[in-house]
């Protein structure tokens, strides 16, 4: 269920489409993180931090922490909001952090990322990130580091796919049939078969998620009982049916590989002229007819 993947730590892989986008999953996840008491920082490349926050109550809103690299990436504004390495030392500067308890980082998104840097340098950023434990500075049990990262596959070739994939300790690939959602999980554990599971699921306006059985069935159109099946043979350029006459006259036709009777009785009792059979052949002036030298007629 899609309740599960904040049951674990590491990389939870948001594959969406043109035709099915990601953002509004990402976004009910990050909320539900929020709600749970964990801390939550969103890494915002794609869209504005007004556009992220749309949507979101006050309360939510509140226990979002957001690193804003959508206006000015690269610091050339020299404000100093963003961080001199740009979004890769933002992620490094997330795993050196040292808030105990659960947290999890949203990425929006890690195509952004793909497009501008090295596919390694993005996935070892992703590996520190999520491999990273949130301790307390006692015995108490360390909290893994969640990282939700959205990914449009479509824009990457088989390699990124392959390496995020590689990452990945869940999938999430979005799909969906007759304008309903559908999500393809894949749970990756340690020393665990992956196991695959399909949910069904629709965002509200409030980005909570409802999570539904399956896609409602097609409504079809009752047929009329009055009304007589059309004959799908009504407008075929050749006939499928015979009439008495052409029915007569093939099964009175004799086909040509039957073996009927009275070729069986031809075979079996031969007439007087078929008793015998002989071959005439009259040499030709060209013939060489030597024995000991038959290829005479060569001149080799």
């Amino acid at each position: 269920m899609l309740e599960s993947l904040l049951a674990f730590g590491g990389l939870v892989l948001l594959r969406d489409s043109v035709e099915w986008e990601g953002r509004s999953l990402l976004k009910a996840l990050t909320k539900k993180s929020a709600l749970r008491g964990e801390q939550v920082h969103i890494l915002g490349c794609e869209v504005s931090e007004e556009e992220f926050r749309e949507g979101f109550d006050s309360d939510v809103n509140r226990r979002l922490v957001y690193h804003d690299l959508f206006r000015d990436p690269l610091n050339w504004s020299k404000t100093g909001d963003a961080p001199p390495g740009g979004p890769l030392e933002a992620l490094r500067a997330l795993c050196r952090r040292t808030v105990p308890g659960p947290v999890t980082i949203a990425v929006d998104s890690l195509s952004w990322l793909l497009l501008r840097f090295p596919c390694i340098a993005v996935c070892q950023s992703l590996h520190a990130l999520s491999q990273q434990d949130s301790g307390r500075g006692d015995s108490s049990p360390r909290e893994p580091v969640r990282v939700l990262g959205l990914l449009h596959e479509e824009l990457h070739g088989p390699g990124p796919l392959g390496a995020l994939s590689s990452l990945a300790q869940t999938e999430v690939t979005l799909s969906g049939t007759m304008g309903q959602a559908s999500a393809h999980i894949l749970y990756r554990r340690p020393q665990q078969r992956p196991a695959r599971q399909t949910q069904w699921f629709a965002i509200l306006p409030d980005f909570s998620l409802d999570l539904q059985g399956g896609p409602p069935p097609e409504s079809q159109p009752h047929p009329d009982p009055h009304t007589p099946p059309a004959d799908p043979t009504t407008h075929l350029t050749f006939n499928l049916h015979l009439s008495k006459k052409e029915r007569e006259a093939k099964d009175s036709l004799t086909l040509p590989f039957h073996f009927s009777s009275e070729k069986q009785q031809a075979l079996l009792c031969p007439g007087p002229a078929q008793a015998t059979s002989r071959i005439f052949y009259e040499p030709d002036a060209y013939d060489d007819l030597d024995q000991e030298d038959p290829d005479d007629d060569l001149d080799v």
